[in-house]
């Protein structure tokens, strides 16, 4: 399977399939069908069979999807069913909030370190972690093979930060700061600004 070629619209929605199909595991479900599913996330049933089709056959007519070879698949497809690491940059009040979350490490994210440039956030403690000098940040990743990074940054920083985390080998960017960022076409860059969804959803009121 080429991920190039899989349009990134339909691997964004894979992760929601796979949230709804753990919730109908935990409910005790064995099977269900693109109908039922497409009833959990709001998304018709001939697209769902569309996007999953993308990546092989898993279903069988008739019976439809067994839940637990489904979130197999998906997992196997999304690369979560090993654990990565990731190193949060920004000790902010987003940089405390992405560090306490609880919801990461069942969905195979394990948080490894927390970087900072401000000398008096370095050595404070959150959660289980103690803010480490950005001025390591370099090295700290290179040593650990961290691919995977969150960035929690003022927007007038995030450009510098991205730079040295590319240089890091990090291949893998969440960023949470509202500035587009410029990165070689190797590294995958997603994007989290809470007010541009406000304002698309404000578009229906």
């Amino acid at each position: 399977m080429n991920a190039r070629k899989i349009p990134d619209i339909i691997i964004g929605r894979l992760p929601v399939y796979l949230r709804a199909l753990q919730r109908m595991a935990d409910m005790g479900l064995k099977t269900t069908s693109s109908q039922e599913l497409g009833e959990h996330v709001g998304i018709s049933a001939a697209q769902i069979r569309k996007d999953i089709s993308q990546f092989g056959e898993f279903g069988k007519q008739g019976t439809g999807y067994s839940i637990e070879y489904l979130i197999e698949q998906l997992r196997e497809i999304l690369k979560v069913d090993r654990i990565w690491d990731v190193v949060v940059i920004g000790a902010g009040d987003m940089g405390h909030a992405v560090v306490n979350y609880q919801g990461f490490n069942d969905r195979g994210f394990h948080i490894v370190a927390i970087f900072d440039n401000d000398k008096e956030k370095v050595g404070h403690e959150i959660g289980k972690f103690k803010v480490e000098d950005a001025e390591t940040m370099i090295e700290r990743i290179k040593s650990m093979g961290v691919k995977v990074a969150m960035l929690a940054v003022p927007a007038a920083a995030a450009q510098a930060a991205a730079d040295q985390l590319v240089q890091a080998g990090v291949r893998a960017i969440l960023n949470y700061a509202p500035i587009s960022l410029n990165v070689p076409n190797n590294v995958k860059v997603q994007y989290i600004d809470p007010s541009i969804h406000l304002q698309r959803m404000t578009f229906y009121l």
